[in-house]
């Protein structure tokens, strides 16, 4: 009797193992599917704008105030640039390119910025900049 009371009790229990499969698998999905945005690396103070438009880039470039180029956090040096571009550009050739450019930085490096990213190929570009 006792047998078939154990017995009993081991049919009664769920068996977990495919919800976790599919669990992982999902988790799986969104992590794959998932798109990073890589921070520039600095805190820029952009210039207002009359007209300002809003949307989420791909590829963010950062020039500060003493005109250096950060990308992913790293200070880049002008002559490695379009190698950084093309690298941000090979992960999502749909995206767009805004570069975040201090008041106080140089038009000349964010046209290098801009230049750089056109010949990589990217077809979107552009610059960030405070509504009002």
């Amino acid at each position: 009797m006792s047998q078939s009371r154990n017995r009993g009790s081991d049919e009664q229990q769920i068996d977990l193992t495919p919800m976790l499969d599919v669990v992982f698998i999902m988790l799986i999905f969104f992590i794959v599917t998932a798109t990073f945005i890589k921070l520039p690396g600095t805190d820029v103070v952009r210039p207002g704008a009359a007209v300002a438009q809003s949307l989420k880039p791909s590829m963010l470039v950062a020039i500060d105030g003493d005109s250096a180029i950060w990308v992913d956090r790293e200070l880049i040096d002008p002559k490695f640039l379009r190698t950084e571009i093309a690298a941000l550009y090979a992960d999502n050739p749909q995206g767009a390119l805004v570069i975040q450019a201090d008041e106080e930085a140089h038009v000349e490096q964010i046209a290098l910025v801009a230049d750089a990213a056109k010949e990589v190929g990217v077809i979107l570009v552009q610059i960030a900049a405070e509504e009002g």
